[in-house]
């Protein structure tokens, strides 16, 4: 399983990025793929899921609204817009696949990891 994540980087509050994930030898018939975020300090905490079986999102209580999940399945690849940044944004930002949607914020459902990618959110 390869994992190829790209889009972080220093952004003012108030701004957005996008994130892209780029999935290969993943396949299951209800495949899904995770966004997570893990600051200094804390726990890494689910912030998005999006099903590639039929194209279904959730979202964490702390992003609805600011960020966006999309994903183009001939290409196995996830997208996550984020905006409206706050600096409790900041983190790194990994994506992750897994066999469906159930329990999508548990950490423990995932068995491959990107590399993760910085978000830095500051004036």
């Amino acid at each position: 399983v390869q994992l190829v994540e790209s889009g972080g980087g220093l952004v003012q509050p108030g701004g957005s990025l996008r994130l892209s994930c780029a999935v290969s030898g993943f396949t299951v018939d209800d495949s899904a793929i995770g966004w997570f975020r893990q600051a200094p300090g804390k726990e890494r905490e689910g912030v998005s899921v999006r099903s590639s079986n039929d194209g279904s999102t959730y979202y964490a209580d702390s992003v609805k609204g600011r960020f966006t999940i999309s994903g183009d399945n001939a290409e196995n690849t996830v997208y996550l817009q984020i905006g409206d940044l706050k600096p409790d944004d900041t983190a790194i930002y990994y994506c992750a696949p897994a066999e469906g949607c159930d329990l999508w914020d548990s950490k423990d459902v995932y068995d491959y990891w990107s590399q993760g990618t910085q978000v830095t959110v500051s004036s």
